[in-house]
């Protein structure tokens, strides 16, 4: 069971997935981990206090999901790789939704806050571009991300009524990926 400060951030996070960062308050937090009135300000004095714990959440649980994605070390092959990314990027669509709308409204409100993560992924993308010999791998980790930004957005608003396909996905990203 999570420690009383992890259930507030995790219920901060829900309030924004739910109604954006207008509709993060502490009585909104309080309310949404079903706890008395005044806890959140207990633990967090400010709404910028309360902002960045739920920012420093975000960075613990992306961690996490990034460590469930896939087997650690690099894809054989360009195949596999675009398989791994589409996957990754329909659970964020659909099993993590919540989180997805969290990190969103989040990365509007602070753009700065998710810049590092996101140069981080880029990185790792690129590293194994490298590593598997695909030419501009930089420009071609950018482009591939890009790609799944726009899908996540699209998957989470205008066809949030779709039902992805997974293969079609991984298509996609191996054209983005071809010489």
């Amino acid at each position: 069971m999570p420690d009383r400060r992890t259930e507030l951030m995790d219920a901060a996070l829900g309030v924004v997935a739910n109604k954006g960062m207008k509709g993060l308050t502490h009585r909104a937090v309080d309310a949404a981990a079903g706890l008395p009135e005044g806890t959140t300000s207990n633990y967090f004095r400010s709404r910028a206090a309360l902002v960045e714990a739920a920012l420093d959440r975000l960075l613990q649980l992306d961690a996490g999901l990034l460590r469930e994605a896939g087997p650690a070390g690099p894809p054989p092959g360009i195949p596999e790789l675009a398989d791994q990314l589409a996957a990754m990027v329909l659970a964020l669509a659909r099993q993590h939704a919540g989180l997805t709308r969290a990190r969103l409204a989040l990365s509007l409100d602070r753009p700065e806050a998710v810049t590092a993560g996101h140069y981080l992924l880029v990185g790792g993308l690129e590293q194994a571009l490298d590593g598997l010999g695909v030419a501009g791998a930089a420009r071609r980790a950018q482009d591939v991300a890009d790609y799944a930004d726009g899908l996540l957005l699209h998957l989470l608003t205008v066809r949030r009524d779709q039902q992805p396909d997974v293969a079609a996905t991984a298509a996609a990203i191996r054209r983005l990926l071809a010489p």
